[in-house]
């Protein structure tokens, strides 16, 4: 019974640390965006 809890909240982190990861990527990406410099052609 220990051992299944241990996996469960293992996966439970590990979802935690690629959700958190997602959200700096797009955070990320929208700073980029932001902070593009413009290019007329």
């Amino acid at each position: 019974m220990k051992k299944i809890i241990l996996v469960l909240l293992a996966v439970g982190g590990a979802a935690l640390a690629k959700k958190k990861m997602d959200e700096g990527k797009s955070e990320q990406a929208l700073w980029a965006e932001a902070t593009d410099t413009v290019h007329k052609s």
